[in-house]
């Protein structure tokens, strides 16, 4: 046999290895959706403990934080009845339901009323929700976000990413920001948090929504369709940052955000994460922050509305807990926050989750505050929190079964497209 022939040989089982490795993870991940799936049908939602609306003064403004569906709606909706001249509305999930059926009736009658409303959402997390539902009187300027963005650039990851952001903006006076999409589900039965906050942060909100609007207009709308324009803002707020992941520019300063914060901690680092599958330097910067003596604490879904991203993000839970690191998983329903506080004055609240879509490939956006009061109300609101959660030990992650440990070594090698 020549040196030629074998080494095409050798590619041709390396192909096939390599098809049957992937095939195999794939047809897990279905399976395991499947099963799962099944098992969630007609089950009842347990209650979860939560805490109730907590206004902070930060610098000329508030900072209100939710951990319940329905006090927010309750909000976002008055807020939208009582706009005057506009409203800016960005979410990434808006269901046909009675929720959502709410929200598009009260932006309606706000054009009516000579709101100027504007409103973003995005296509594919939408694919499922009836078309008559996306359907709007002419009155409200509405930019769906593709499916489908790149073009004939299908080699240009930048434009992959998905419209993740949830934000409204009215008036000038008050904006809305956090993890919570638009449904019935999500009022009660999820735990979420979001925040309104008023004062100069409003305008950054006003100018992350008018950013994406206008990168993306020229896409949805006549080719002479006016930008939307906003005043520069007289003043800023020091204490509250806004951080944008924008993937058309290449921009995703939420990691070094989150990053930052942990290196410079000192006490405690508290988590909150729907879907948390770090790569290896985050598991580090979380790792060395808890050699050096720092209280960690990572808050986790027992089991999240997806099933393979709950294996997958297993992959560091070994590492994290030698480490020190404690993992708490909370239980009977689905914790879809996205948050930390760090040493008692450092705290973020956004869409942002802690893996490769989030942080490398979405738009999302994220307000850090630098305040002891709002680091004071997500502590409260974590160790309400932790009183519906387990924590895994080191022993109880050891003892884990064959059939665990093989699922979990299949799916390792996604983590990194998750």
């Amino acid at each position: 046999m020549s040196r030629a022939t074998a080494l095409e040989r050798a590619a041709r089982h390396a192909r096939r290895a390599l098809l049957t490795i992937v095939g195999i993870q794939v047809i897990l991940a279905i399976s395991l959706t499947l099963v799962d799936s099944y098992r969630r049908r007609n089950k009842k939602p347990k209650p979860f403990p939560v805490t109730a609306p907590m206004e902070v003064e930060v610098g000329g403004g508030t900072v209100t934080t939710y951990t319940y569906g329905q006090d927010l709606y309750e909000d976002m909706l008055a807020a939208i009845d009582s706009a005057e001249r506009q409203i800016l509305f960005e979410t990434y999930i808006w269901k046909d339901d009675e929720i959502g059926q709410r929200f598009k009736q009260a932006l309606v009658r706000a054009a009516r009323r000579g709101v100027a409303v504007h409103v973003i959402y995005d296509g594919f997390a939408n694919l499922v929700v009836p078309p008559s539902f996306k359907r709007f009187p002419t009155s409200i300027k509405v930019l769906r976000y593709p499916v489908y963005n790149a073009g004939l650039r299908f080699f240009d990851l930048r434009h992959y990413g998905r419209d993740h952001r949830k934000i409204l903006v009215v008036d000038d006076a008050v904006g809305f920001v956090g993890g919570y999409n638009i449904g019935s589900a999500y009022a009660t039965e999820w735990r979420d948090t979001h925040c309104r906050i008023t004062g100069p942060g409003v305008w950054d909100l006003q100018r992350t929504f008018a950013d994406f609007w206008n990168l993306h207009r020229k896409r949805r709308f006549r080719a002479n369709e006016r930008p939307l324009l906003l005043e520069t803002a007289s003043e800023w707020e020091p204490r509250m940052r806004f951080h944008r992941n924008i993937p058309t520019l290449w921009s995703f300063p939420i990691r070094s955000m989150y990053l930052e914060a942990i290196n410079r901690a000192t006490s405690r680092v508290w988590m909150t994460h729907a879907y948390f599958i770090p790569d290896a330097n985050f598991v580090d910067t979380l790792r060395e922050a808890a050699r050096r003596g720092v209280d960690v604490r990572i808050l986790l879904p027992r089991k999240s509305n997806h099933i393979v991203a709950d294996w997958i993000s297993r992959g560091y839970f070994a590492q994290m807990l030698e480490a020190g690191i404690r993992i708490f998983r909370f239980r009977d329903a689905m914790v879809h926050a996205k948050t930390a506080t760090i040493d008692g004055s450092w705290s973020t609240i956004g869409t942002a989750n802690v893996d490769r879509l989030s942080m490398q490939g979405n738009y999302e956006i994220n307000v850090e505050i630098i305040d002891r009061d709002q680091a004071r109300v997500m502590e409260t609101i974590f160790e309400t929190d932790l009183s519906n959660c387990a924590e895994l030990t080191m022993n109880e992650w050891e003892s884990r079964d064959i059939y665990r440990r093989f699922t979990e070594a299949i799916l390792g090698p996604l983590r990194p497209l998750l």
